[in-house]
């Protein structure tokens, strides 16, 4: 459910981030030149009358706020899912499993194999010979 609503306010933000586009390049310059001229500019002001410049603003800034706060919700969404995700690893081949232990859990495999050779080592005599025949 997550990862759809995810997906779906992924595709909010691009419209948005479209939409920003368009409205910024609606805007006119100060010079009365330049892409904002060419790309209609002159258009904007047909269809808003002389308040095009306080209009554009408005609607600029807040496509500016929507962006923001539609990034930062995924953002956190991204976290959570991240942090309630449980781990998929799991060894299948028997050589994986040496791959997969962490640093302490080979300490303990080290610790471990090296008390039992310990133990399983012959018990030499460490007595003098003084047994030896004349």
């Amino acid at each position: 459910m997550g990862s759809i609503l995810i997906g779906i306010f992924t595709f909010i933000l691009v419209l948005v981030c479209i939409f920003m586009t368009l409205v910024v390049l609606m805007q006119k310059p100060n010079a009365d030149a330049g892409m904002g001229a060419a790309l209609g500019g002159g258009a904007a002001e047909g269809v808003f009358g002389g308040e095009t410049g306080n209009v554009l603003t408005k609607v600029t800034v807040r496509c500016i706020i929507l962006y923001f706060v539609i990034s930062f919700g995924l953002y956190l969404a991204y976290l959570y899912t991240n942090a309630h995700q449980a781990p998929s690893i799991e060894p299948t081949a028997p050589g994986l499993n040496a791959v997969v232990q962490t640093a302490p859990q080979k300490a303990d495999a080290a610790k471990a194999n090296a008390e039992k050779q310990q133990q399983s080592a012959p018990a030499t005599n460490t007595a003098p010979a003084n047994n030896q025949k004349k």
